[in-house]
């Protein structure tokens, strides 16, 4: 099993910028694709960005594409989410889930670890 924790969330201005991590512990040397999904109050929750095991394959919402950058450091046991431009639309609490794949999946029913999530909240 893994666990998983997200940090780096906060209260931002429109344009500025935000890096959550999420950090794994547990079974961590086996290939968890790594996802991160958000939501906000009274909305579902929505796919943001996810990579494989190797981190040569990403993929990416429209919604954040261009301003959004997810990375991995296996050594470290670490993902990141870079958050660039951000909008007041972005506002959610985001969460870090992992999947035991080769692959990618972008589905969320796929992913059974979930972290307790980090609130972004962008202000006008």
């Amino acid at each position: 099993q893994v666990q998983l924790e997200e940090s780096g969330g906060g209260l931002v201005q429109a344009g500025d910028s935000l890096r959550l991590s999420c950090a794994a512990s547990g079974r961590t040397f086996v290939r968890y694709a790594i996802a991160w999904f958000r939501q906000a109050p009274t909305k579902e929750r929505e796919f943001v960005a996810a990579i494989n095991w190797s981190g040569d394959t990403t993929n990416y919402a429209d919604s954040v594409k261009g301003r959004f950058t997810i990375s991995r450091d296996n050594a470290k046991n670490t993902v990141a989410l870079q958050m660039n431009s951000l909008k007041p639309e972005d506002t959610a609490v985001y969460y870090c889930a992992a999947v035991l794949t080769s692959g990618i999946i972008v589905s969320p029913q796929r992913y059974n670890y979930w972290g307790q999530g980090t609130q972004v909240t962008v202000s006008s």
